[in-house]
């Protein structure tokens, strides 16, 4: 099964014109013959937790409208949002659709960063679904972070960790470089990251997104200055 990561610099609180470049990076991917496009953390409304806390309006649920025109990509897709929990704060939540623009399983952030404790809701549970006769686990940035949750991936027969997250530059170029390929070492599985291109929130993304295989031999890798869509075969 061929897979796509993205990275992509994503507009400040503005669903419906994300919406509109992660659709278009879809499009890319199921032109390369990706079976499944991996976002960004938070790739709906970039990482804007400020706005997110005053705005529930940015808030969306797995059926909402907004998302139809990825739903209906043609492409199994792995969108990170905010979602609205039914109390006063959202998660971060990962929900994952089918080509057919079912809804296959979500999985909430469990591992707050910071700041995000005090807008966020913490997830409880971990993230898994199976496409295509393989296994997936799932995580969010600071989520990868703790060997614990990457661990029970491969514990449980999970064959590809997908990460969407957010990596800046300067010290985050180093992280990322480290915490993947070691998840992908350690694990024994396919790490999947995809993360931000330039301005995002506070930080201004690293790009780089890229997929490693298992034992941490990297498969590609983008670049760190522009949107763009890189596969493997895994």
């Amino acid at each position: 099964m061929k897979i796509a990561t993205t990275q992509l610099t994503c507009i400040p609180a503005d669903i419906s014109a994300n919406v509109r470049q992660m659709v278009a990076l879809a499009g890319e991917a199921r032109a390369q013959e990706a079976g499944l496009v991996v976002f960004p953390e938070l790739a709906l409304t970039g990482y804007e937790p400020e706005a997110l806390s005053a705005d529930p309006g940015l808030w969306v649920d797995a059926d909402d409208p907004r998302l139809d025109e990825i739903r209906g990509s043609g492409i199994a897709t792995v969108v990170n949002c905010a979602v609205a929990t039914g109390g006063e704060r959202p998660a971060i939540e990962t929900l994952v659709y089918g080509a057919e623009g079912e809804l296959i399983t979500t999985y909430r952030k469990q591992h707050l960063y910071e700041q995000e404790q005090t807008v966020f809701a913490a997830g409880q549970r971990d993230g898994r679904f199976e496409l295509g006769g393989l296994r997936f686990a799932l995580a969010t940035c600071y989520d990868n972070h703790f060997s614990e949750l990457t661990g029970r991936g491969a514990a449980d027969g999970c064959q590809v960790h997908l990460a969407s997250s957010l990596y800046g530059t300067g010290g985050g170029v180093e992280e990322r470089a480290t915490v993947y390929p070691g998840i992908a070492k350690e694990s024994n599985m396919y790490v999947v990251l995809a993360n931000h291109v330039g301005p995002a929130g506070v930080l201004t993304g690293c790009g780089r997104s890229a997929l490693w295989a298992p034992g941490g031999a990297l498969l590609a890798e983008a670049g760190a200055d522009t949107a763009t869509v890189v596969t493997a075969e895994v």
